[in-house]
């Protein structure tokens, strides 16, 4: 990616990152990043990883490419970034691990289907979702979110045998159940309501996490 546009001249790659880019960028100013994010969710979210390009992105946010680049970097760098600006799964971990050990299974399918009933946490998502089967940026970041930043660190607070085996099923029932309802649409999964679906699978997940 040269960072150029075909009515401006190819700025220079190594002097990215390094205040303004070369010439005024368009869109230029206060603002700019959260449009290029905002644009960027949209875009990841709504054609995927491998059909969204820097210019698909600058063109929504009404910047120039070369200000994009000068923001984020690469193309991965920023899909990173857009997600990441809306939803930060670590910060469930203390919320589901308070409380009682035979109900961590309820409290983590809510909190994992209250962040995909957010429009706000669900656009990221689906950027991630969306990606992840053809990508392997995406898939990296899927599995970093899901798994590394969030069931990880619950499975190992609990101090049960091989906690990373119980993480992985209990990732594979989650995002399983968010294909289906919110990417592929799945009736009647989809339209059925979120507290239904934590009764039925909080004691599947109960059992991944805690071997009970």
């Amino acid at each position: 990616m040269s960072g150029s546009d075909a009515s401006a001249p190819a700025s220079t790659p190594g002097r990215r990152g390094r205040g303004r880019p070369a010439r005024a960028a368009a869109g230029a100013g206060p603002g700019a990043r959260e449009r290029i994010l905002a644009a960027a969710r949209g875009e990841f979210a709504e054609h995927g990883y491998d059909r969204t390009s820097v210019r698909g992105i600058a063109a929504a946010a009404g910047v120039d490419p070369a200000l994009v680049h000068h923001y984020f970097g690469t193309k991965e760098q920023l899909f990173g970034a857009a997600i990441a600006v809306s939803f930060e799964p670590a910060t469930g971990v203390p919320g589901v691990l308070d409380g009682d050990r035979d109900a961590i299974g309820e409290r983590l399918a809510r909190y994992f289907l209250g962040v995909w009933e957010d429009e706000d946490t669900r656009v990221p998502l689906l950027a991630v979702m969306r990606s992840a089967l053809t990508n392997e940026t995406a898939a990296d970041v899927l599995r970093s979110f899901v798994l590394r930043r969030l069931l990880e660190p619950i499975a190992r607070a609990l101090d049960v045998p091989d906690p990373r085996l119980g993480a992985e099923l209990a990732a594979s029932q989650m995002v399983g159940i968010a294909m289906l309802r919110y990417v592929v649409g799945v009736q009647p999964l989809a339209g059925v309501d979120a507290e239904e679906i934590v009764r039925r699978v909080a004691p599947t997940l109960q059992r991944h996490l805690t071997e009970q």
